[in-house]
Protein backbone atom coordinates (compact mmCIF):
# COMPACT_ATOMS: atom_id res chain seq x y z
CA UNK A 1 0.00 0.00 0.00
CA UNK A 2 1.49 3.37 -0.73
CA UNK A 3 0.65 6.37 1.81
CA UNK A 4 0.21 9.52 0.69
CA UNK A 5 -0.25 12.47 2.83
CA UNK A 6 -1.64 15.87 2.33
CA UNK A 7 0.60 19.04 2.41
CA UNK A 8 0.25 21.95 4.94
CA UNK A 9 -0.59 25.28 3.89
CA UNK A 10 0.78 28.05 6.52
CA UNK A 11 -0.17 24.97 9.69
CA UNK A 12 -3.44 26.11 12.25
CA UNK A 13 -3.74 27.32 15.33
CA UNK A 14 -6.90 27.91 17.74
CA UNK A 15 -7.42 31.65 19.16
CA UNK A 16 -8.18 35.28 18.47
CA UNK A 17 -9.52 35.51 15.35
CA UNK A 18 -8.58 39.17 13.39
CA UNK A 19 -9.74 39.35 10.01
CA UNK A 20 -7.47 40.59 7.58
CA UNK A 21 -8.76 44.24 6.90
CA UNK A 22 -6.34 45.21 4.39
CA UNK A 23 -4.88 43.37 0.81
CA UNK A 24 -6.91 40.92 -0.20
CA UNK A 25 -9.74 42.11 1.95
CA UNK A 26 -10.47 45.31 0.06
CA UNK A 27 -10.19 43.45 -3.07
CA UNK A 28 -13.47 43.69 -5.35
CA UNK A 29 -14.15 39.66 -5.04
CA UNK A 30 -13.85 37.21 -2.92
CA UNK A 31 -12.81 33.76 -3.53
CA UNK A 32 -14.72 31.40 -0.86
CA UNK A 33 -13.02 27.86 -0.34
CA UNK A 34 -15.41 26.73 2.79
CA UNK A 35 -17.30 27.50 5.98
CA UNK A 36 -15.28 26.25 9.12
CA UNK A 37 -16.03 26.94 13.01
CA UNK A 38 -16.02 30.85 13.98
CA UNK A 39 -13.18 30.12 16.59
CA UNK A 40 -10.71 28.36 13.72
CA UNK A 41 -7.80 30.85 13.06
CA UNK A 42 -5.36 31.03 10.61
CA UNK A 43 -1.49 30.59 10.75
CA UNK A 44 0.13 34.22 9.08
CA UNK A 45 1.46 33.35 5.80
CA UNK A 46 -1.54 31.06 5.11
CA UNK A 47 -2.53 31.51 0.88
CA UNK A 48 -4.54 30.24 -1.52
CA UNK A 49 -5.46 31.13 -5.38
CA UNK A 50 -2.86 32.75 -7.32
CA UNK A 51 -3.81 36.62 -8.37
CA UNK A 52 -1.73 38.70 -10.36
CA UNK A 53 1.00 39.14 -7.66
CA UNK A 54 1.28 35.42 -7.20
CA UNK A 55 -0.79 33.20 -4.64
CA UNK A 56 -3.53 35.70 -2.60
CA UNK A 57 -3.31 35.56 1.58
CA UNK A 58 -6.48 34.21 3.01
CA UNK A 59 -8.52 35.36 5.83
CA UNK A 60 -11.54 34.58 7.89
CA UNK A 61 -15.14 36.22 7.47
CA UNK A 62 -16.76 35.47 10.48
CA UNK A 63 -20.38 35.46 11.43
CA UNK A 64 -21.65 33.70 14.53
CA UNK A 65 -20.67 30.69 15.14
CA UNK A 66 -18.83 30.15 11.84
CA UNK A 67 -16.84 31.64 9.36
CA UNK A 68 -15.67 31.78 5.73
CA UNK A 69 -12.10 31.01 4.52
CA UNK A 70 -11.51 33.62 2.14
CA UNK A 71 -9.30 35.19 -0.48
CA UNK A 72 -8.92 37.94 -3.05
CA UNK A 73 -9.93 37.27 -6.62
CA UNK A 74 -9.95 39.33 -9.57
CA UNK A 75 -13.26 39.31 -11.01
CA UNK A 76 -12.87 37.89 -14.29
CA UNK A 77 -9.01 36.29 -13.76
CA UNK A 78 -8.49 32.99 -15.35
CA UNK A 79 -9.21 31.12 -11.69
CA UNK A 80 -9.38 27.53 -14.04
CA UNK A 81 -5.84 26.66 -13.57
CA UNK A 82 -4.27 23.11 -12.30
CA UNK A 83 -1.96 25.25 -9.46
CA UNK A 84 -5.20 26.83 -8.20
CA UNK A 85 -7.40 23.59 -8.14
CA UNK A 86 -4.21 22.16 -5.78
CA UNK A 87 -4.15 25.41 -3.87
CA UNK A 88 -7.48 25.28 -2.82
CA UNK A 89 -7.56 21.76 -2.23
CA UNK A 90 -4.20 21.98 -0.17
CA UNK A 91 -6.09 25.06 2.29
CA UNK A 92 -9.09 22.93 2.88
CA UNK A 93 -7.16 19.23 3.69
CA UNK A 94 -4.61 21.16 5.71
CA UNK A 95 -7.80 22.21 8.16
CA UNK A 96 -9.23 19.21 7.76
CA UNK A 97 -7.28 17.25 10.19
CA UNK A 98 -7.53 19.74 13.17
CA UNK A 99 -11.25 21.43 12.15
CA UNK A 100 -14.35 20.27 10.83
CA UNK A 101 -14.20 22.17 7.47
CA UNK A 102 -17.14 22.18 5.11
CA UNK A 103 -15.34 22.95 1.38
CA UNK A 104 -17.49 24.76 -1.19
CA UNK A 105 -16.90 24.18 -5.12
CA UNK A 106 -13.61 25.11 -6.51
CA UNK A 107 -14.13 28.58 -8.38
CA UNK A 108 -17.36 29.75 -5.72
CA UNK A 109 -16.37 33.66 -6.09
CA UNK A 110 -18.70 36.27 -4.57
CA UNK A 111 -18.56 39.77 -5.21
CA UNK A 112 -17.46 41.35 -2.07
CA UNK A 113 -16.82 40.35 1.78
CA UNK A 114 -20.61 41.89 2.16
CA UNK A 115 -21.86 39.16 -0.27
CA UNK A 116 -20.00 36.52 1.66
CA UNK A 117 -21.88 37.34 5.04
CA UNK A 118 -25.28 38.51 3.52
CA UNK A 119 -25.61 35.69 0.73
CA UNK A 120 -23.65 32.93 2.26
CA UNK A 121 -23.34 32.41 6.09
CA UNK A 122 -26.41 34.65 7.27
CA UNK A 123 -28.60 32.33 5.35
CA UNK A 124 -27.33 29.46 5.90
CA UNK A 125 -25.82 29.75 9.28
CA UNK A 126 -27.80 27.49 11.40
CA UNK A 127 -27.26 24.83 8.70
CA UNK A 128 -23.31 25.56 8.43
CA UNK A 129 -23.22 25.58 11.85
CA UNK A 130 -25.11 22.45 12.39
CA UNK A 131 -23.42 20.45 9.49
CA UNK A 132 -19.80 21.37 11.33
CA UNK A 133 -20.94 19.95 14.63
CA UNK A 134 -21.74 16.77 12.42
CA UNK A 135 -18.31 16.68 11.02
CA UNK A 136 -16.30 17.24 13.91
CA UNK A 137 -13.61 15.07 14.73
CA UNK A 138 -13.79 13.69 11.31
CA UNK A 139 -12.16 13.82 8.60
CA UNK A 140 -12.55 11.89 4.76
CA UNK A 141 -10.14 9.51 3.48
CA UNK A 142 -9.84 8.26 0.19
CA UNK A 143 -8.65 4.84 -0.55
CA UNK A 144 -8.02 4.19 -4.04
CA UNK A 145 -6.49 0.81 -5.85
CA UNK A 146 -5.36 0.29 -9.71
CA UNK A 147 -5.19 -3.51 -11.22
CA UNK A 148 -2.14 -5.11 -12.26
CA UNK A 149 -3.33 -5.05 -16.38
CA UNK A 150 -1.50 -8.29 -17.12
CA UNK A 151 -2.12 -9.93 -13.82
CA UNK A 152 -6.05 -8.65 -13.70
CA UNK A 153 -6.36 -10.37 -17.85
CA UNK A 154 -5.11 -13.78 -16.48
CA UNK A 155 -7.43 -14.34 -13.87
CA UNK A 156 -10.12 -13.14 -16.73
CA UNK A 157 -8.76 -15.73 -19.06
CA UNK A 158 -8.49 -18.35 -16.31
CA UNK A 159 -12.27 -17.91 -15.14
CA UNK A 160 -13.83 -17.21 -18.33
CA UNK A 161 -13.70 -20.27 -20.96
CA UNK A 162 -14.83 -18.08 -23.72
CA UNK A 163 -12.62 -15.33 -23.22
CA UNK A 164 -9.47 -18.30 -23.00
CA UNK A 165 -11.15 -19.74 -26.76
CA UNK A 166 -11.18 -16.16 -27.92
CA UNK A 167 -7.67 -15.03 -27.18
CA UNK A 168 -6.33 -18.58 -28.63
CA UNK A 169 -8.44 -18.38 -31.81
CA UNK A 170 -6.95 -14.30 -32.12
CA UNK A 171 -3.29 -15.28 -31.28
CA UNK A 172 -3.56 -18.30 -34.29
CA UNK A 173 -4.34 -15.89 -37.46
CA UNK A 174 -1.75 -13.48 -37.98
CA UNK A 175 -4.24 -11.40 -40.32
CA UNK A 176 -5.80 -8.48 -37.37
CA UNK A 177 -8.91 -7.57 -39.99
CA UNK A 178 -9.80 -11.15 -39.70
CA UNK A 179 -10.08 -11.62 -36.20
CA UNK A 180 -11.08 -7.84 -35.68
CA UNK A 181 -15.18 -9.59 -34.90
CA UNK A 182 -13.17 -11.84 -31.90
CA UNK A 183 -11.06 -8.84 -30.40
CA UNK A 184 -14.53 -6.91 -29.70
CA UNK A 185 -16.16 -9.94 -28.81
CA UNK A 186 -13.18 -10.62 -26.21
CA UNK A 187 -13.14 -7.18 -25.35
CA UNK A 188 -16.62 -7.10 -23.84
CA UNK A 189 -16.16 -10.19 -22.61
CA UNK A 190 -13.18 -8.58 -20.50
CA UNK A 191 -14.36 -5.70 -19.79
CA UNK A 192 -17.49 -7.31 -18.27
CA UNK A 193 -15.59 -9.63 -16.09
CA UNK A 194 -13.74 -6.73 -14.70
CA UNK A 195 -16.38 -4.70 -14.17
CA UNK A 196 -18.10 -7.20 -11.73
CA UNK A 197 -14.41 -7.95 -9.82
CA UNK A 198 -14.64 -4.15 -9.54
CA UNK A 199 -17.99 -4.31 -7.51
CA UNK A 200 -16.80 -7.55 -5.57
CA UNK A 201 -13.58 -6.02 -4.58
CA UNK A 202 -15.24 -2.78 -4.15
CA UNK A 203 -17.13 -4.23 -1.22
CA UNK A 204 -14.70 -6.33 0.09
CA UNK A 205 -12.74 -2.91 0.86
CA UNK A 206 -16.10 -1.65 2.09
CA UNK A 207 -16.00 -4.85 4.28
CA UNK A 208 -12.89 -4.39 5.78
CA UNK A 209 -12.97 -0.90 6.94
CA UNK A 210 -16.39 0.19 8.08
CA UNK A 211 -15.98 -1.18 11.59
CA UNK A 212 -13.89 2.53 12.18
CA UNK A 213 -15.65 4.63 9.39
CA UNK A 214 -18.77 6.70 9.87
CA UNK A 215 -19.63 6.66 6.51
CA UNK A 216 -18.40 5.66 2.68
CA UNK A 217 -19.11 6.57 -0.90
CA UNK A 218 -17.53 4.22 -3.31
CA UNK A 219 -16.80 6.75 -6.30
CA UNK A 220 -16.82 5.40 -9.64
CA UNK A 221 -13.98 4.35 -11.71
CA UNK A 222 -11.87 6.97 -14.01
CA UNK A 223 -10.12 4.69 -16.53
CA UNK A 224 -10.88 0.83 -17.19
CA UNK A 225 -7.83 -0.21 -14.74
CA UNK A 226 -9.42 1.30 -11.29
CA UNK A 227 -10.07 -1.07 -8.84
CA UNK A 228 -11.42 0.12 -6.16
CA UNK A 229 -12.34 3.90 -5.31
CA UNK A 230 -13.39 4.46 -1.91
CA UNK A 231 -13.98 7.50 -0.28
CA UNK A 232 -14.36 6.89 3.80
CA UNK A 233 -15.81 9.67 6.33
CA UNK A 234 -13.91 8.79 9.89
CA UNK A 235 -13.05 10.34 13.32
CA UNK A 236 -9.27 11.14 12.76
CA UNK A 237 -8.82 9.58 15.84
CA UNK A 238 -8.91 6.41 13.95
CA UNK A 239 -6.52 7.00 11.12
CA UNK A 240 -4.44 4.64 12.69
CA UNK A 241 -6.95 1.50 12.73
CA UNK A 242 -8.14 2.62 8.38
CA UNK A 243 -4.46 2.66 7.85
CA UNK A 244 -4.24 -0.97 9.47
CA UNK A 245 -6.91 -2.07 7.83
CA UNK A 246 -6.09 -0.78 4.52
CA UNK A 247 -2.49 -2.33 4.65
CA UNK A 248 -4.26 -5.80 5.25
CA UNK A 249 -6.47 -5.72 2.06
CA UNK A 250 -3.25 -4.37 -0.32
CA UNK A 251 -1.12 -7.53 1.48
CA UNK A 252 -4.21 -9.70 0.54
CA UNK A 253 -4.06 -8.08 -2.98
CA UNK A 254 -0.30 -7.91 -3.36
CA UNK A 255 0.53 -8.34 -7.34
CA UNK A 256 -2.86 -7.68 -8.16
CA UNK A 257 -3.85 -4.41 -6.87
CA UNK A 258 -2.10 -1.68 -6.00
CA UNK A 259 -3.73 0.35 -3.38
CA UNK A 260 -2.76 4.34 -2.32
CA UNK A 261 -4.33 6.23 1.14
CA UNK A 262 -4.58 9.81 1.10
CA UNK A 263 -5.98 11.53 3.88
CA UNK A 264 -6.87 13.59 6.09
CA UNK A 265 -8.70 15.61 3.67
CA UNK A 266 -11.60 17.97 3.71
CA UNK A 267 -15.32 16.08 3.43
CA UNK A 268 -15.66 16.42 -0.11
CA UNK A 269 -17.90 13.49 -0.53
CA UNK A 270 -19.90 14.21 2.47
CA UNK A 271 -20.54 17.36 2.79
CA UNK A 272 -24.03 17.37 1.61
CA UNK A 273 -24.98 14.67 3.58
CA UNK A 274 -24.13 16.69 6.66
CA UNK A 275 -26.02 19.58 5.27
CA UNK A 276 -29.38 17.37 4.33
CA UNK A 277 -28.52 15.64 8.44
CA UNK A 278 -26.69 12.56 6.93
Amino acid sequence: MQRTGQPGSGGHRTGDTVPDAGGAGARSACYVYGIVPGAATLAPGTSGVSGPGGPEPVFLVPQGDIAALVSGADAGAGLAQPENLIAHKRLLDALAGQVPVLPLRFGTVLPDRDAVTGLLLGPGHDAFRTALARLDGCAQYLVKGRYAEETVLREVLAENPEAAALRADIRSVPDADATFGLRIRLGQIVSAAITAKRLADTRALDDAVAPCCAARVARGPSDAQDAVNLALLARTARQADIERRVSRVARDWAGRVLLTLVGPMAPYDFAQAALAGG
